[in-house]
């Protein structure tokens, strides 16, 4: 059973990182506090690794942003202590596979999440590696514990992508007591928490309607999962307007998505107008300025000339007086021989 839960989170997790760009980066910048811009470039690379007894754990993910920052997150759904030797093993591997200098490994900056009620997990995991004769290093491994998290600071963090896994707080106490007071607690998180979340962020332009759609549709996935994990008939008694209700919001974010989708194409065609405009314009200011120089330099050419006008003035002029001097030199010795 243990595999086939796995197996299901994992589905779960990797639909979540793969969903649209601009939620992908949020995730990332409220994990990891960093601030990259939504239309950063995204891309993943995901390892899978195999035990001992031949049984796929849960995949890791790398993602890579503007072909630079490198960010590894594992999710784990119970706490194990070992993790921090898997995420340096497959941080090695990653930094080994992709150096770009023989002498340098970088390592991608770690982080793991922990969906289950991880209290006794430390703040960070630390790996000591003990160079012999070269010292030691500490490899930490810092942790994110979801529960730890109220649904504010999720939706202040812009982690919205998580928020299916709101539904794993109910789980240890589905697991003792399956009463009428649980379950309507568990539909009142679904529509308060979850889905009120989702149609906030998606609002504020957090999350897209696809994102939308989505996050509803994993939410019901894993709501049937926990009731389906404990053996009950709660599925068949949940209540048919929450259904209908997330029909209805499946219909509107579609719908929405199709208007999206139409202005997206005329703010593109807008866009390419504006940058057929501004190609116009820097011609024309080229021109402008070519213009401005050549004028520039038609007015240094014209008073060079001037100058030079003068000058050949001057030079005539003086050539006239020498001949003039001359002149009457020669005809004073004239008549100074007569």
């Amino acid at each position: 059973m243990g595999e086939k839960i796995t197996h299901i989170y994992d589905k779960i997790f990797k639909k979540i990182l793969t969903m649209s760009q601009k939620a992908v980066i949020n995730l990332i910048n409220g994990l990891y506090e960093t601030n990259h811009p939504l239309d950063s470039k995204i891309t993943y690379h995901w390892t899978e690794s195999i035990d001992d007894n031949l049984k796929r754990t849960l995949a890791d993910t790398i993602i890579t942003i503007n072909d630079f920052y490198n960010y590894h997150i594992e999710a784990q759904m119970y706490q194990d202590d070992d993790i921090v030797l898997r995420v340096f093993e497959y941080g090695f591997g990653y930094s080994i596979k992709n150096h770009r200098e023989s002498l340098n490994l970088r390592f991608p900056s770690p982080r793991v999440i922990f969906f289950c009620d991880a209290k006794d997990a430390p703040d960070f995991y630390t790996l000591t590696l003990d160079f012999e004769g070269q010292g030691s290093f500490e490899y930490k491994v810092k942790t994110f514990k979801y529960q730890n998290y109220s649904v504010e600071d999720i939706n202040r963090m812009k982690m919205i992508v998580l928020i299916p896994f709101e539904l794993l707080r109910f789980r240890e106490l589905l697991k003792r007591e399956h009463t009428d007071q649980n379950l309507n607690s568990l539909k009142s998180l679904i529509k308060n928490d979850i889905l009120e979340s989702i149609q906030t962020n998606y609002s504020i332009g957090n999350i897209t309607g696809s994102d939308a759609r989505r996050l509803i549709q994993l939410t019901i996935k894993l709501y049937g999962h926990l009731y389906s994990e404990y053996n009950t008939e709660v599925i068949e008694e949940m209540d048919e307007s929450l259904i209908l209700e997330y029909d209805h919001l499946e219909k509107k974010y579609e719908i929405l998505d199709k208007k999206y989708e139409n202005l997206d194409k005329k703010y593109e065609n807008l866009d390419k107008k504006q940058i057929e405009l501004e190609t116009k314009e820097a011609e024309l200011k080229k021109n402008e300025a070519a213009l401005k120089k050549n004028e520039a330099t038609l007015k240094k050419n014209e008073a060079a000339l001037k100058k030079n006008e003068a000058a050949l003035k001057k030079s005539l002029d003086e050539k006239d007086n020498i001949i003039k001097k001359l002149t009457e030199e020669l005809e004073s010795l004239k008549n100074q021989k007569q």
